[in-house]
């Protein structure tokens, strides 16, 4: 048990417990929602207070499928055996701008993308 709680606390472990705590908080936020918006204004149901709900979940999916690209991503370091993240930034930098320019535009489009497409898959 003694290692089982020491193994929880290492730093790696503890960004993985930061993503789970937060994550854990938007999952208890979801039915909560709607009941503060009725303590805040009682005439909010006359609107449909639950397109903010829909947005709270659309938020959680974005953040899960956030988290399983990260998790991805790590995998397949280690199983095809790439260099780690140093490297690949050292490479990076020493890319021309123009080409660093562009793989800014294509990650923040590609994210945008998944964004847009957990958003429209809730809605």
């Amino acid at each position: 048990m003694k290692e089982l709680v020491l193994k929880a606390f290492r730093e790696r472990d503890v960004e993985i417990w930061r993503v789970v705590v937060l994550f854990g908080i938007l999952v208890l936020m979801w039915p909560m929602v709607q009941q503060q918006l009725f303590r805040f204004d009682s005439t909010v149901g006359y609107v449909d207070p639950s397109i903010l709900v829909l947005i709270v979940i659309s938020l959680i999916c974005f953040l899960g499928l956030i988290g399983l690209c990260w998790w991805l991503l790590q995998r397949f370091l280690l199983v095809f055996e790439l260099p780690g993240f140093g490297s690949l930034v050292l490479r990076f930098n020493e890319m021309e701008v123009w080409v660093q320019l562009g793989f800014y535009f294509a990650c923040y489009a590609l994210l945008l993308l998944a964004g847009v497409g957990c958003f429209v898959a809730v809605l």
